[in-house]
C-alpha cells in the first residue's frame, strides 16, 4: 500500500507540471524526473522530450512570425489578417487608419457603409470553404471620414489552428485620374456581354474586348491593324446578300450605321454564324473631328431562333407542317391583290377527303392523324415551290397556285386526285383507299373577296362531291347556286330543328390536376354533342362551322349555359369543393352584348355558386371583340367566375392580348400537344408558355394528352392540370 501511495503522488506531481507547462506553453522548462528505471521516471524523461521537440518548433515559428511580421512592417501596401474581427494590422494599415491598433475592431468598420453588408458575406463565405483568391476594388474609410478607392487581393490561410483572411490593400487614389479611369472603363469593356470593337481613322481595329473575340473567332493580336471586313462577314439574314462595311460607312459619312435586325455575322476564319444586332458610330476628338469608330455587336442569335419558331407556329399546321388557314388566307389576299393590280392570274383550289371519317371512328384520331400527316405529303409533292399547300380544317385543304394557268392547275389537282386515289393507308391490320374532291376557282382581275373566291371553291368541290367523289370540278356560277340550294340550306334547317327540338346533348370529360389534393382549379369540361334526324352522334366539328355561318352559335351557347347550370345545381353534375367546370363561348357570342346580362341573370336566378363555372374564351374571340371581351370578363369575374383562354399558342394573338383581359388559366392549343416528345419546337413553345403563364400569375391546363406518354412530357414541363383520353373519355351528362 505504501509503494502504492508513493506512485499516486509522483503521477499526480507530473501531472501538475505537464498542465503548468502546456497551460504557459513553456516548452523549453522540464519535468523533474529521476534517471530510475521505474515506469514513473521513463514517462518523465519522454515527457521531456516532447517539450524539447515542441520547444524547436516553437523557436521556428517564432523566426517565421517574426520574418512575415517583417515583411509585412516594411510593404507600404495595407496588410490586415482577420477573420471577422482584425487580429493583426501592419504599420502601414494602423497608420492609413490613424489608429494605435486595429486588432479586434470589426472589419466593415473600416469600409463605406453601403458596402458593409457585402463585405460582411464575402468574409463569411470565404471562410467557409471558398478557398479561391478574391481581387476587387471597394472604398475605404480614413479616420476624417473621407473615401478612398483601394485595390484589395485577399486569401484564406490558417492562423492559430482555425482559417482566416489576408487581405493586403493598396489605394488608388496617387494613381493620375485618367489611368484610373482608364483601368476601369478597361475592366467594364472586358465583362459586358456585348462585342466592342474599335477601330482609328483608316478603319484599322485597335480594339476588340472578349465577347467580340468570341463572336468573330478572332483573338486581338489577330485582328490588330486588320478592318473589319478582313475578320467578318455580314450578310443579311433573309437572302445572304452582303451588308458591306458598316465602318468605312460610318467613318465616310461621319454619321451612325445601324444594320437593325437583319445582320448575320459570318467569321472569315470559318466559325460558326452568329445572328447580331450592329451599329457602328463615329468617335470624335477634342476638336469634334471623327478619329475613329466603334462597332457594338448584340448578339440575338437565340432571341431571333425563337422569334422564328414562333413565327412558324403561327403560320403552320402543328400536324402536318403545312401552312394553317390564317396564314393561306394572308396569302390568298396578296395573290387577290396582284390579279386586281393586273399581275397573271391564280387558282384556288379547295380539297376535301372523302371517307376519312371512316378512319378516324373505325381506328381512332392518332390514325386520323397519321394519314393526314401522309396525305399531306402527298399533296405537297404534287405542286411547285412557288405554291402554297395549307391544312384549312379537319380534312380540309387548300392549294394557292401563283402564277398559273387554269389549264396547268387543272392537271395539277388531277395529279393530286390520283396520286391520293392510288394511295393506300395502313394502320396495323387494316387497309384503307381513301380519296380527295377537288374544286378549282380562278383568281383574276374580276375577282371579289376572300370569303367569295373561298366560297367559289368551297361550291366546286360541293359539284366534284355530288358528281361522285374522287373528282375535280372547275368552278361555275351555276355551283354557288347549287351548293346553296342543296347543302348551306340543308344545314341551317338541321340545326333549327335541333334547337328546336332538344337534339343537342352535354357531354364531361375530367380535368385532372397534377397539384395532388388541389382545393380550386376546373375538374372537368362541358362538351357539346347534336343527334341527328336518325339519332346518330354528331361531333361538333361537324355541325359548329355551319352554326357560325348562319349566326346559331349564340343560340346554342345559350341552351349550353343553362343546361350546365341546371345539371350542377341539381346535382346531376358534381364538383368537388373548391373544383369547377369549365363551359366554351363562341367569338359571336362574345360578340353578343345582351349575352353578359343573360349570364349574369342565369347566375343570380341558379343555385349554383359563381366559383363553380369557368368559361373558356377562344384566342380568335377574345382579339376579334375585344372591348365587349373585356366587359364581359370584368363583370362576371366580380361575381366569382373564372376564365380561361382557350387554344393558347395556336397564333401570336395570345401574347400581345393576355394582359388586356383578366385571366385565370391558360389551356394550351392541342396540336402542341400532340406530338410533344418527338417536336423540339412544340417543347420549346409549350416551355416559353408556362414560362410566360408563370410570370403573370396564371396556371397552366394541356389538352389533348391521349396517353401516357403525352401525360409525362406535360408533367415534366410543368403543367397544373392536364385533360385527355388519359384522364378519361367524354361521358353524357345524364
Amino acid at each position: 500500500m505504501l509503494i502504492k501511495h508513493r506512485y499516486a503522488n509522483r503521477i499526480a506531481r507530473l501531472n501538475e507540471e505537464i498542465s503548468r507547462i502546456s497551460r504557459d506553453r513553456r516548452y523549453e522548462r522540464r519535468v523533474a524526473a529521476s534517471n530510475g528505471g521505474d515506469s514513473v521516471s521513463r514517462l518523465g524523461m519522454t515527457v521531456n522530450t516532447l517539450f524539447e521537440e515542441l520547444s524547436e518548433r516553437q523557436e521556428r515559428l517564432r523566426e517565421r512570425q517574426g520574418l512575415v511580421h517583417a515583411l509585412a512592417d516594411s510593404v507600404p501596401e495595407m496588410v490586415i489578417l482577420h477573420r471577422e474581427q482584425v487580429l493583426y494590422a501592419n504599420p502601414a494599415a494602423v497608420d492609413w487608419f490613424g489608429s494605435g491598433s486595429l486588432k479586434d475592431r470589426p472589419v466593415v468598420d473600416l469600409v463605406r457603409p453601403a458596402l458593409r453588408r457585402w463585405i460582411l458575406e464575402g468574409i463569411r463565405g470565404q471562410l467557409a470553404g471558398d478557398e479561391a483568391a478574391r481581387q476587387f476594388e471597394l472604398t475605404l474609410v480614413d479616420p476624417r471620414g473621407r473615401m478612398h478607392e483601394a485595390a484589395v487581393r485577399s486569401a484564406k490561410v490558417v492562423f492559430e489552428g482555425a482559417p482566416a483572411i489576408l487581405s493586403v490593400a493598396s489605394t488608388t487614389n496617387g494613381q493620375p485620374a485618367s489611368l484610373r479611369a482608364g483601368r476601369r472603363a478597361e475592366t467594364t469593356l472586358e465583362s459586358i456581354g456585348e462585342g466592342i470593337i474599335t477601330a482609328d481613322a483608316s478603319g484599322r481595329i485597335d480594339y476588340l474586348n472578349t465577347a467580340a473575340q468570341h463572336l468573330t473567332g478572332t483573338s486581338l493580336a489577330a485582328a490588330i491593324g486588320k478592318t473589319l471586313n478582313d475578320i467578318i462577314s455580314l450578310v443579311d439574314e433573309t437572302d445572304r446578300k452582303s451588308l458591306g462595311d458598316p465602318v468605312g460607312a460610318c467613318l465616310r459619312e461621319k454619321r451612325r450605321v445601324n444594320l437593325g435586325r437583319r445582320a448575320l455575322l459570318l467569321a472569315r476564319n470559318g466559325g460558326e454564324e452568329y445572328s447580331v444586332e450592329l451599329t457602328a458610330s463615329p468617335q470624335r476628338d477634342v476638336n469634334g473631328e471623327v478619329s475613329g469608330a466603334v462597332v457594338v455587336l448584340h448578339d440575338v442569335t437565340e432571341l431571333r431562333g425563337l422569334a422564328r419558331q414562333m413565327s412558324y407556329q403561327a403560320t403552320h399546321d402543328a400536324l402536318t407542317g403545312l401552312t394553317n388557314r390564317r396564314e393561306f388566307e394572308r396569302r390568298l389576299e396578296e395573290s387577290l391583290q396582284s390579279a386586281h393590280a393586273g399581275d397573271s392570274g391564280h387558282v384556288l383550289c379547295y380539297l376535301d377527303l372523302d371517307r376519312f371519317k371512316v378512319v378516324n371512328d373505325t381506328c381512332g384520331h392518332m390514325a386520323g392523324d397519321s394519314m393526314l400527316r401522309e396525305v399531306a405529303a402527298l399533296i405537297k409533292d404534287k405542286v411547285r415551290d412557288s405554291d402554297t399547300v395549307a391544312r384549312i380544317g379537319g380534312d380540309e385543304f387548300g392549294m394557292l397556285l401563283i402564277g398559273c394557268p387554269l389549264d396547268k392547275a387543272r392537271r395539277i389537282a388531277d395529279d393530286v386526285c390520283a396520286s391520293i386515289r392510288d394511295y393506300r393507308f395502313v394502320w396495323r391490320d387494316k387497309i384503307f383507299n381513301v380519296g380527295v374532291s377537288i374544286g378549282l376557282v380562278e383568281i383574276s382581275r374580276e375577282s371579289g373577296s376572300i370569303e367569295d373566291a373561298v366560297s367559289a371553291a368551297d361550291s366546286a368541290c360541293y359539284v366534284a362531291k355530288q358528281q361522285g367523289r374522287g373528282r375535280v370540278h372547275v368552278y361555275s356560277a351555276r355551283d354557288e347556286a347549287a351548293a346553296r340550294q342543296r347543302g348551306e340550306i340543308q344545314w341551317l334547317q338541321r340545326l333549327q330543328n335541333a334547337l328546336k327540338e332538344d337534339r343537342f346533348e352535354l357531354y364531361v370529360q375530367p380535368i385532372l390536376s397534377l397539384a395532388g389534393q388541389r382545393q380550386t382549379g376546373p375538374a372537368a369540361e362541358i362538351l357539346l354533342r347534336m343527334h341527328d334526324e336518325a339519332g346518330r352522334h354528331v361531333l361538333p366539328g361537324e355541325f359548329l362551322r355551319a352554326a357560325e355561318r348562319y349566326h346559331l352559335t349564340n343560340h346554342i351557347d345559350r341552351w349550353v349555359v343553362q343546361t350546365a347550370l341546371s345539371a350542377i345545381g341539381r346535382g346531376a353534375l358534381k364538383l368537388p369543393e373548391g373544383r369547377s367546370c369549365a363551359i366554351n363561348l363562341s367569338g359571336q357570342t362574345l360578340g353578343d352584348a345582351s349575352f353578359l346580362d343573360f349570364v349574369v341573370e342565369c347566375l343570380d336566378r341558379s343555385d349554383v355558386r359563381p366559383a363553380q363555372i369557368c368559361f373558356e374564351l377562344s384566342e380568335v374571340s377574345v382579339v376579334t371583340n375585344l372591348g365587349l371581351a373585356r366587359r364581359f370578363v370584368d363583370v362576371v369575374h366580380s361575381m366569382g367566375c373564372a376564365f380561361a383562354l382557350d387554344d393558347f399558342g395556336s397564333g401570336l394573338g395570345s401574347f400581345a392580348n393576355l394582359k388586356n383581359v383578366g385571366l385565370d388559366y391558360l389551356k394550351l392549343d392541342g396540336s402542341l400537344i400532340c406530338d410533344l416528345q418527338q417536336n423540339s419546337v412544340n417543347q420549346a413553345m409549350v416551355t416559353a408558355m408556362i414560362k410566360l403563364a408563370r410570370t403573370l400569375g396564371f396556371q397552366v391546363v394541356a389538352e389533348q394528352v391521349e396517353d401516357q406518354d403525352a401525360f409525362a412530357a406535360v408533367r415534366e414541363l410543368g403543367v397544373d392540370f392536364v385533360q385527355g383520353y388519359v384522364t378519361g373519355r367524354p361521358q353524357p351528362l345524364m
